[in-house]
């Protein structure tokens, strides 16, 4: 089938699974959970191969990777998605007009949702239960790099679909490089795309995308460190952020320190030292880490240092004399993603939340939480820095929009 075939067929698709009692979706989404456990071996060794083909040294094999642990999990949070309540239906505001007519502002699917990612195939699963639980079809362009792994995706969702009696094509996955471009430029069939992935393919999307896109913006991350900071939770706070899983969006990049806990810093980077963490550290950070910090890992700052998001065993440092400095730094080089505060101070807390604008502002807690899951919405499609839609990590009420039902009795409007 050709893109528009596909896209044609989702068009249809959508129509049916927007008509599925909400009973029957839940049980269509624990049968996948089922049948992905099912064929866990078949996925794995799948994914196997694809990982094989990539460099080992590539950060970007972290996400890349399945293990049983993460399949148990991709079909635990499908379960989760099931049993959410589906937003689908709901009345938003409801309100009579003088003239005795009722309008109700009501919950409905998109419709078509396209979603363009790379190396991460736990997106094709969550992007199937989020999208079918709110009564949307999915068009899913995957990564090159994780083509192996995506074709066994879509047929174990695809046999779950078939084995419970629904349309097949409400979801589908698209190959080859011309097929991006395609669904780009689907008007008419594909309601929303959504881009995952690196700057460059966000980038790319919202230059060339003539159907709505919702943009999810790379992450650079910061978390200062205030002089009113606490130690024992700073440690733990930049070690989580910097090396829990360096290759996903919500990683720390840059830590920020008050000039006033300069003799901190040592403490605060040295479990990052375990994980081979390369800091690229400013003059009075470099002065303050030399000799507590491993030589090979500590480097000077330099144009790139600030503003880039490493996904990678990288980190910069930047030290301030106050927190309104800080505060001025995070807004020069944030993408309005996550970024944390660590304080003890509440004054500085609540203007750290009121000014720094990203889509997750923390105050003693590891950035790490940025996560659909971790929200409590079962999955994610995706983490929005925008602002119009969708804000943050966005799952199923972000994947719908509403219209309006007029009710009366015969009223007409007069000349």
């Amino acid at each position: 089938m050709t893109t528009h075939e596909i896209c044609l067929a989702a068009r249809r698709a959508a129509v049916e699974i927007a008509c599925l009692p909400k009973t029957r979706v839940s049980e269509v989404l624990c049968h996948t959970a089922d049948c992905l456990m099912q064929d866990m071996a078949m996925l794995l060794s799948a994914n196997a191969e694809d990982v094989a083909v990539m460099e080992p040294t590539n950060p970007m094999i972290d996400r890349l990777r399945l293990t049983e642990e993460r399949v148990k999990a991709i079909a635990d949070d499908m379960r989760s998605v099931s049993a959410l309540p589906s937003p689908v239906g709901e009345s938003i505001e409801e309100w009579m007009r003088p003239n005795g007519m009722t309008i109700t502002k009501r919950r409905v699917p998109l419709g078509v949702v396209g979603v363009i990612y790379e190396a991460r195939p736990n997106v094709t699963f969550d992007v199937f239960s989020l999208c079918f639980k709110t009564g949307n079809a999915s068009v899913l362009k995957g990564g090159s790099d994780a083509a192996r792994t995506n074709r066994v995706a879509l047929d174990i969702i695809r046999r779950a679909l078939s084995e419970c009696g629904v349309t097949t094509d409400a979801v589908a996955l698209l190959e080859g490089r011309e097929a991006t471009e395609e669904l780009l430029h689907a008007v008419g069939l594909v309601d929303v795309v959504i881009p995952r992935g690196s700057a460059s393919l966000i980038r790319y999307v919202r230059e060339n995308a003539q159907v709505p896109v919702i943009e999810t913006g790379a992450g650079v991350v910061h978390t200062y460190f205030d002089k009113d900071g606490d130690l024992s939770i700073g440690i733990e706070v930049v070690n989580n952020a910097k090396t829990r899983r360096v290759s996903v969006c919500n990683a720390l990049d840059s830590l920020v320190v008050h000039s006033d806990r300069l003799a901190d810093l040592p403490a605060l980077c040295n479990r990052l030292a375990d994980s081979n963490v390369v800091i690229y550290a400013d003059p009075l950070a470099y002065e303050a880490l030399a000799g507590y910090y491993p030589s090979e890992l500590l480097c000077k700052t330099d144009a790139q240092s600030f503003g880039t998001e490493f996904l990678d065993y990288k980190m910069s440092i930047k030290v301030v004399d106050s927190a309104e400095e800080a505060m001025e730094h995070i807004a020069r080089y944030s993408s309005g993603h996550s970024e944390c505060i660590v304080t003890d101070n509440e004054q500085t807390a609540a203007a750290f939340t009121a000014r720094i604008d990203a889509a997750c502002v923390y105050v003693n807690v590891s950035t790490a939480f940025t996560d659909g899951g971790q929200f409590g919405f079962g999955a994610e499609i995706g983490i929005s820095t925008q602002k119009l839609h969708a804000r943050g990590p966005m799952a199923l009420r972000e994947l719908t929009t509403y219209k309006y039902i007029i009710t009366g009795r015969g009223q007409i409007r007069r000349p």
